[in-house]
């Protein structure tokens, strides 16, 4: 067994991911998945156990051989709180120790949100949380809009809150709860939502798209979310792109409120409906000239985007996945015609199976994957 404490806490947070997974579910599938011997993995599993965090229970039978037994999470060893938002709303959810969703609860903002008040949302919805949560709280995970520094927990800028500038997040919530804190942007965080709750379970490539008040995406390279040096790495909102024949913004000719605009002929002040993905619904089976022309758009993009990152699936979020899987494969349909190239390497693009707290999901996700036991 490894002697050093800092290794041996990594080692049991490894166990607890892979049986939370579900990869494994004994003490020798612990053993294939880690590559530790039998009794190196039977001296951390018996940690495990006394700590209260797993159980082992039952015998499993297989074809051959000796029956074992089970382990499993005790769902009640602690939980999760997972917050995201963007400047019109917080979502929250509850995760219990063996990774189950237990709670959801979702609050708006008033026009012209602050930095307080978020800070203040964010405070009140896991206090909300906690007072029907079973066991303590372990960590806490953040998904922020726009740039975030991860190491210094700090949210750098949304340009959708004013005064968003160098929030030191992580430090003010933490004050508050006494636990870890983890804070990422929110695509990244959607992204690993993905990998524990949705589509991305057994791929080490893939992309997050989305589109949604602002425009971005995060790509997971060889299982591990890229952030980049600056932080910055996904927010392809800001890049040129025509909009009406003039120079513009990407998140001015592709994000969901530009492309409900452009479908019903509005400019870019028209006002948005309540239910952005109610009202893109409605065009599911549209197939006028505005809607091909969002969708030539879209197939340039990802045409661009898929010689740069030769990614295995991208997974559209939010309100355009109301368009559904009509959209997304004429999206690829027209992408062998724009670069032709890419038939010899096609990439897959579907609507995500996750809903409006697929960020929230993500940020519990994150906390989840970085908490790890006391010895």
């Amino acid at each position: 067994m490894r002697n050093k404490p800092s290794v041996q806490t990594a080692l049991l947070g490894a166990l607890l991911l892979h049986l939370r997974s579900q990869r494994a579910n004994s003490r020798s599938s612990l053993s294939a998945v880690t590559g530790l011997s039998p009794s190196t993995v039977g001296l951390y599993v018996d940690i495990l156990l006394s700590g209260g965090y797993i159980a082992e229970s039952g015998l499993e039978k297989g074809m051959l051989g000796r029956p074992k037994r089970t382990l499993g999470l005790l769902a009640n060893a602690g939980w999760f709180a997972g917050i995201e938002f963007n400047a019109e709303r917080l979502r929250a959810v509850g995760i219990d120790f063996a990774g189950v969703q237990q709670q959801e609860l979702v609050s708006h903002f008033l026009p012209k949100v602050d930095k307080a008040s978020v800070i203040a949302e964010i405070k009140k919805a896991v206090s909300t949380l906690a007072k029907n949560a079973d066991g303590p709280l372990c960590s806490i995970g953040i998904g922020a809009p726009g740039i975030v520094d991860p190491m210094k927990g700090n949210a750098i800028h949304y340009a959708f809150i004013p005064d968003w500038k160098n929030v030191s997040l992580v430090a003010t919530i933490e004050r508050r709860f006494r636990v870890p804190v983890i804070l990422e942007n929110n695509l990244r965080a959607i992204a690993l939502a993905e990998r524990w709750f949705g589509g991305g379970r057994e791929l080490d490539e893939y992309v997050v798209l989305g589109p949604r008040s602002g425009f971005g995406m995060a790509i997971v390279k060889d299982g591990r979310l890229m952030s980049g040096v600056h932080h910055a790495a996904g927010e392809i909102g800001n890049w040129h792109w025509p909009v009406d024949g003039k120079q513009g913004e990407l998140h001015n000719a592709l994000a969901s409120p530009a492309v409900w605009r452009r479908l019903n002929g509005l400019s870019a002040k028209g006002r948005l409906p309540p239910d952005l993905y109610v009202a893109l619904s409605k065009f599911a089976n549209e197939s006028g000239p505005v809607w091909r022309a969002i969708v030539d758009e879209y197939a340039t993009l990802l045409s661009h985007l898929q010689l740069v990152l030769d990614s295995h699936t991208y997974f559209l979020h939010g309100p355009l996945t109301a368009l559904g899987a009509r959209f997304c494969q004429a999206i690829v349909d027209r992408i062998a015609v724009v670069t032709p190239l890419l038939q010899q390497s096609p990439l897959k693009l579907v609507p995500s199976t996750l809903g409006d707290d697929a960020g929230a999901l993500g940020a519990a996700s994150l906390a989840m994957e970085a908490w790890l036991p006391r010895r």
